[in-house]
């Protein structure tokens, strides 16, 4: 009884307190509600949709499941738990069951659905008022519901949305409550308490700005409005502007990777529709020459052909464009930039929309379809660093749709907390699946007995380290030491990128002072020979110094190894790390050799061969090694690696991946299991140019000519090597293919 007797008189009290605050405030003009995101007549509109829109009834229907388990099941509003346990998860399906509740309201008009939230918000009214910073935040800006105000401003951005759908069914009294004891707190919490998050350019920054911003156009209040756009100073130094025009290069890349664009597309367009809906003068679709639009169609971009993410920086590897952050932004980018025949394709993988307008718009327009869209994005090179001028990352593609073959390379800025040392590493992609891969992150996401779902140590001490990656280490140590703040200081360079040759695609980049005193390039190239049934990878890295070093160039990948020239010893009995630190702590060593010319080697990645075959020059020392040392948790995926070791002050190392072949269990059958080419041989390397000769069955015979100087289409080099004089005009020529067709 004393708790009813005393939630009136609170209510008044807050009430009292919600009018003060109203008064200050500037208005917003006319308020009105469902008005953030999903109007009444778009409600309407969806109402009469239904039955007659196949994807648009299967996202309704599936909204109305999770409510009808939500209506099965007591309402809980535990107290503040670890991250990935009980209560964590239960505050999480909460905010989600509220939002789809207030869509569902919207459309629907059934009160049930408001009556949930009015009593879910009932709950936390009288929890939250009683919450200090959560207890297990450790080095984290904490919530109080949650370990961290990142998921605080989750929470409060997908309630802000449930609570405009029923703001005008629920009572004075029960509005001036909630927002006198959850929306203005956790607003302030969020805003004022952790300002410095709160300005922080960075996913964390938008999601509290998105959330706060929200909230406030739903109470009418633009004190919160106008230090979510402009920052806690009102000045821009913070802000959701700011966000857009710092975490984005102009090509619409996100300084963080495509994993965690994909987290921070939601709020940058959920808040987005919110501005524009409530504040359209501000053109926020047009703002930065659409950077929005930009935004997305970058991250679509950079999906493998099977719609995942490629793990660049700390990501997972399983990450796909069907997330329900990229649905929100694909389904608003569609309605507000118009029809693109790529995104719909995106939205059939997807297969979900979401209830408002945009979403119905897509599902119309995927219905009229008499043929599946087919989402195939071509080569593509992204400028990145937020005036574009900080390196880049490059992909190359060959073939089309999910059967397409992708090779890319990262040579743009550190990437913040969440960035690896890896600068000019490579990901090679091909029959779906990453057959030279990236290890993403180490963390094992919200499953709590992996020390509550956070990141493990072992993403510091290897996941973030350079030997984690596909690219060349120096004398055992990781770039910028493995320092954020040094490595944050730096980026890759572009050198050119060329794709007019759908036969001899090309990318190159370089990295300097990443390695004081040590020049670093790269230089990759997609070959498609008719002479052979898949696309070639080809890779010129070179490194140069005034000082001998010793350099590791590592090679990850998955499968069965299947064969190797390499005369290897095997550690069978006794295995040993490979190194110290920096990563090496984690990698055992398995087998060691000297390093023949050319090394090959053969593994097996499901119904695919692949070949590595490489010039590792003299003396060269190859380690086989296989990630899981210094693991007592077991917290590292094992995997395998292959590394060449070359002690000098400059090197060139030169390979080829050649996918061939078929392999199938189910038919016990096997076909071309060794490669077709067969050598790899450096002819020529000083600081004007690299050529190199890869040669193979039948006479095929490729020569690769590479300028190690200024990058210009018009330069000409000369190089003479074996009696040979070697002639091109520009940055590069291939002789020797034959065009596929």
């Amino acid at each position: 009884m004393m708790s009813i007797v005393a939630r009136p008189r609170a209510g008044i009290v807050a009430l009292i307190g919600l009018l003060a605050l109203s008064t200050a405030a500037r208005s917003l003009g006319a308020q009105t509600h469902q008005s953030v995101f999903l109007s009444p007549t778009e409600a309407a509109a969806i109402r009469g949709a239904l039955g007659k829109t196949p994807l648009l009834d299967r996202s309704f229907a599936e909204a109305r499941a999770i409510m009808d388990s939500a209506f099965a099941h007591p309402m809980d509003v535990p107290q503040p738990g670890e991250a990935g346990g009980y209560a964590h998860e239960r505050h999480k399906q909460n905010y989600r069951e509220m939002e789809d509740a207030g869509l569902l309201f919207a459309i629907t008009r059934d009160a049930k659905y408001a009556r949930f939230i009015r009593d879910m918000l009932e709950k936390y009214a009288v929890l939250y008022p009683t919450l200090g910073p959560h207890p297990m935040a450790q080095n984290q800006a904490p919530g109080k519901l949650f370990h961290q105000s990142l998921n605080e401003a989750n929470w409060l951005l997908a309630t802000a949305i449930a609570y405009d759908c029923v703001y005008d069914w629920l009572k004075a009294a029960e509005r001036a409550r909630f927002e006198a004891n959850i929306f203005r707190p956790m607003a302030d919490w969020l805003s004022v308490a952790q300002a410095k998050e709160f300005d922080r350019i960075h996913n964390h920054g938008t999601w509290a700005t998105a959330a706060v911003g929200t909230i406030g156009y739903v109470m009418g209040d633009t004190s919160y409005v106008n230090r979510a756009l402009y920052g806690t100073k009102r000045n821009r130094t913070g802000g959701f502007l700011r966000q857009l025009d710092l975490l984005f290069s102009p090509d619409g890349y996100y300084m963080e990777g495509p994993y965690y664009v994909r987290y921070a597309l939601m709020p940058f367009f959920q808040f987005a529709e919110a501005i524009n809906r409530r504040q359209p003068s501000l053109g926020i679709y047009e703002y930065r020459n659409e950077i929005l639009k930009k935004a997305l169609y970058s991250a679509l971009q950079t999906a493998f052909p099977n719609g995942i993410f490629p793990p660049i920086n700390d990501a997972s590897r399983t990450m796909a464009i069907d997330a329900p952050e990229v649905v929100l932004a694909l389904d608003l980018a569609y309605q507000h930039y118009g029809p693109n025949e790529n995104a719909l394709g995106a939205a059939a993988i997807q297969n979900e929309v979401i209830l408002n307008s945009a979403g119905l718009e897509v599902a119309q327009d995927l219905a009229r379809r008499t043929t599946p869209p087919r989402m195939s994005w071509g080569s593509v090179e992204f400028t990145d660093g937020p005036t574009g001028e900080n390196g880049g990352l490059g992909i190359l593609r060959a073939g089309r749709g999910r059967d397409a073959t992708m090779l890319l390379m990262k040579y743009g800025v550190h990437g913040g907390g969440h960035g690896h040392f890896d600068e000019l590493h490579f990901i090679f992609f091909d029959d779906g699946r990453e057959v030279v891969p990236d290890y993403g992150f180490a963390r094992w996401i919200n499953i709590e007995p992996k020390s509550g779902g956070r990141y493990l140590p072992e993403n510091d001490t290897y996941a973030m380290q350079t030997v984690a990656h596909n690219t060349v280490v120096v004398d055992e140590t990781s770039q910028s030491l493995a320092k954020e703040r040094v490595a944050d200081t730096l980026s890759g360079q572009r050198r050119f990128f060329s794709t007019t040759n759908a036969s001899i695609q090309v990318m190159s980049a370089s990295a300097d002072g990443q390695y004081p005193g040590v020049s670093e390039q790269r230089t990759m190239f997609l070959i498609r020979d008719q002479r052979l049934p898949y696309p070639v990878a080809v890779d010129l890295f070179r490194v140069n110094s005034d000082r001998e070093h010793a350099y590791d160039y590592p090679i990850h990948f998955r499968g069965q190894l299947i064969t190797t020239n390499a005369k290897y010893s095997a550690d069978s009995a006794l295995q040993t790390p490979l190194g110290t630190a920096f990563g090496y702590e984690h990698i055992w060593k398995e087998a060691t050799g000297i390093a023949p010319q050319p090394l090959r080697m053969t593994w097996l990645d499901g119904n695919r061969y692949y070949s590595l075959i490489t010039a590792p020059g003299d003396s060269a020392q190859v380690f086989f090694g296989r990630t899981g040392a210094h693991d007592p948790n077991f917290n590292l995926i094992s995997e395998p690696l292959l590394m060449i070791r070359a002690h000098a002050k400059q090197k060139l190392f030169a390979s080829a991946i050649e996918p061939h072949g078929y392999f199938s269990e189910p038919e016990e059958r096997s076909e071309q299991a060794r490669p077709k080419l067969q050598q790899v041989r450096i002819i020529s390397d000083n600081a004007d140019a690299s050529v190199i000769d890869v040669e193979g069955e039948g006479g095929l015979h490729w020569t690769v000519m590479v300028s190690n100087s200024t990058p210009s289409t018009t330069s000409h080099h000369h190089v003479v090597a074996n009696g040979r004089a070697y002639d091109w005009t520009g940055n590069y020529a291939v002789e020797g293919v034959q065009a596929a067709h």
